[in-house]
């Protein structure tokens, strides 16, 4: 007895993309003082145990979209306080002391 086997593609199963964010990682110092497109993020428990929450952003930075992870809590703050309907935005990320700014 053969059985007709499936193609997936003609299952209509999509992938989940919502909170998936596109892009190399970069890293959150190699951003400072430019200008960066900020077009969404996320706040989520940081894989590393005891470490606290942690920020994920999407951004363009230089026409490239990349993924930004920090624990910066100053930036969390900040970026909850921006209205749904503002994104994206433009910013720059500054060292101030020990913390991060967006300006």
């Amino acid at each position: 007895m053969t059985t007709q086997a499936f193609s997936f593609k003609d299952l209509g199963i999509k992938p989940n993309t919502n909170g998936v964010f596109i892009g190399q990682k970069i890293q959150i110092q190699r951003l400072f003082n430019k200008q960066i497109t900020v077009h969404a993020y996320k706040i989520e428990n940081s894989k590393y145990e005891g470490k606290g929450k942690c920020l994920h952003m999407q951004v363009t930075v230089d026409g490239v979209q990349r993924v930004v992870f920090n624990g910066s809590v100053t930036l969390m703050e900040m970026i909850e306080q921006v209205p749904k309907d503002k994104f994206p935005f433009t910013t720059t990320i500054v060292q101030e002391g020990e913390r991060y700014e967006f300006t």
